[in-house]
């Protein structure tokens, strides 16, 4: 998923329970209470994604990349993790999603799925595992399958990944597609800018998605388009639509965990809602820390045997 620098609503700790609005600082009366989706159900497939668009059900849906935050993500509720080719980014600290490996993906998914009990668990088949050889793409999706455990992978482009997307799903394997901005092109546009402003790309877009439909994938990502045009495939579609920079009429959002936690602090785009500043959080948490080992308080009599 793409990265540049813009705008983002922060919501800062503790307004939500004061029941202030953080995007205008008005009393909006709104009681935090625990979530109504919590885990009650089964295990997330993607029989009950469809469903879930089907009843006009939002699906939600974070990045995670390692056991411990998708643990908690997978405990709290999330329908979906995507453990993204991101990772190169916020993981590896890389420009780009194009440095990151299979075997990297493969050990980043090895740990999400390790951690999850409830959430339908889908990879990244990261660049050059995939493009212009399908059975390059059947043998990367088959590992990833194989080695970790995940419930189905993800791939970027329409009609010229077409062949690859047939034979992955001819082997069982669940593919998510991925239309708009498609970061492992990102040398080819350019630029992070809004795609399929035009009419031309639009109408492509639009294409791409009927046929990822009639391939047999079972959803589609799209990032960072208008939000007439992702309304537009949301309608004329009948498989689950994920947007990010998609707007709100699409059937679920996804976002890269460590950008709505506040933990990058450097990517700020307009889509981007920030639900707390953990920066912040660890950062201070670390100095109470370094004070007390300093000054003899940490670890006192009751934290010693």
């Amino acid at each position: 998923m793409g990265r540049q620098i813009g705008n983002a609503s922060i919501l800062i700790p503790g307004t939500a329970k004061k029941g202030i609005d953080p995007r205008s600082n008005i009393t909006i009366n709104k009681p935090q209470t625990m979530s109504t989706h919590r885990p009650e159900i089964k295990k997330i497939t993607t029989h009950q994604l469809q469903e879930m668009k089907n009843r006009h059900e939002k699906i939600s849906m974070l990045t995670a990349y390692d056991y411990s935050m998708a643990k908690i993500l997978d405990a709290a509720g999330i329908d979906v993790l995507l453990v993204g080719d991101s990772a190169s980014n916020v993981m590896a600290g890389n420009e780009t999603t194009l440095p990151i490996t299979l075997d990297q993906m493969i050990y980043h998914a090895t740990s999400v799925v390790k951690a999850t009990e409830r959430a339908f668990v889908i990879v990244d088949i990261p660049f050059g595992s995939y493009q212009g050889n399908s059975s390059e793409a059947l043998r990367s999706a088959v590992r990833i399958m194989k080695e970790s455990g995940a419930h189905a992978v993800k791939m970027e482009g329409g009609a010229e990944i077409k062949e690859s997307v047939v034979r992955i799903l001819s082997a069982g394997v669940p593919v998510m597609g991925h239309l708009g901005l498609t970061p492992q092109s990102i040398f080819k546009f350019g630029t992070y800018t809004v795609r399929a402003k035009e009419e031309e790309e639009a109408q492509k877009l639009l294409e791409d998605a009927k046929l990822l439909e009639e391939c047999g994938c079972f959803g589609i990502v799209l990032e960072k388009i208008p939000a007439k045009l992702a309304k537009k495939v949301a309608e004329e579609v009948n498989i689950p639509i994920i947007g990010i920079g998609a707007g709100n009429e699409v059937d679920g959002q996804v976002l890269v965990m460590q950008d709505m936690l506040g933990i990058t602090k450097e990517f700020k785009p307009r889509f981007l809602r920030q639900y707390v500043d953990l920066d912040k959080v660890i950062t201070d948490a670390v100095n109470n820390y370094i004070d007390d080992v300093k000054s003899g308080d940490f670890p006192n009599e009751k934290e010693q045997y």
